[in-house]
């Protein structure tokens, strides 16, 4: 049996001679609030803590805050409960405004079980309560909301970003969703601006020459759930900067990771 072929090193790193990708919390940023220039404060956060962004890091942004600017959080208190909501309120031991808020956000109800509601969000996303969350704010009578439109949201910040600095980037917005079949929480991408959001491996070959069909890797999830490994729920780091991932600058969007109704299985 001949040997196998050796694995072409690379790196985007010219002085290492190994892949090497960096990942940095950036944790100086102020509380965000309405109408905040995110890229303005990452940007300005990024320099005071002696990491300023360069040309090819993937700056990748927690929802929260992006959320926070954008005007996506209600008070409970202004929330109407429909008699639908006081319906799943009352069976799955929940907060009816709660409840509504995730209506409204949702395009179907996916599942209800076991206290949780799994949705169709309008972007095409499916997760628990369609990304409302109560999580990680200051008002404990209040919700956030995924932004209405989180790819045009990273790339208003990697548009600012990039006038800014005069340098090209690239900007992921993550948020945490479950998986079926396996326990624990992941960060996933919901925006994406400055490449794809996919990498599609097929007409190419493996390290032993054999060629790949099927392979599509996910790698906007991929860095975000990088990132998450400093952008912890409990630290407050919300910004994180990958540094040596050697993407294609590409127009790439979260939406190419929604898969299409006719390819899913499970629907």
């Amino acid at each position: 049996m001949p040997p196998p072929k050796k694995r072409a090193e690379t790196s985007s790193n010219p002085n290492h001679p190994y892949p090497e990708v960096q990942v940095t919390g950036i944790a100086v940023i102020p509380e965000v609030g309405k109408g905040d220039d995110l890229a303005l404060l990452i940007s300005e956060a990024a320099r005071r803590q002696g990491t300023p962004i360069k040309k090819g890091d993937v700056v990748v942004v927690t929802q929260k805050v992006v959320s926070k600017a954008e005007g996506r959080v209600i008070l409970l208190k202004r929330v109407k409960p429909s008699p639908l909501a006081v319906s799943i309120a009352r069976q799955h031991g929940k907060d009816p405004r709660h409840v509504e808020a995730v209506l409204r956000e949702s395009r179907r109800i996916v599942r209800m079980d076991h206290g949780v509601i799994i949705a169709e969000t309008r972007h095409g996303f499916i997760c628990a309560n369609a990304g409302v969350d109560a999580s990680n704010l200051p008002d404990e009578e209040s919700v956030c909301l995924l932004p209405k439109d989180p790819d045009g949201s990273a790339r208003g910040i990697r548009e600012g970003i990039e006038r800014r600095l005069g340098v090209e980037i690239a900007v992921i917005i993550t948020d945490t969703f479950g998986r079926p079949w396996r326990e624990g929480f992941t960060n996933v991408a919901v925006g994406v601006s400055g490449l794809d959001a996919l990498l599609d491996y097929r007409g190419t070959s493996d390290a032993y020459g054999h060629p790949l069909k099927v392979t599509v890797m996910a790698q906007a999830d991929e860095i975000a759930s990088a990132a998450s490994l400093v952008c912890q729920k409990t630290t407050g780091v919300p910004v994180a900067i990958v540094r040596g991932f050697g993407y294609k600058r590409a127009r790439g969007k979260a939406r190419d990771l929604v898969r299409e109704p006719s390819l899913d299985l499970f629907r």
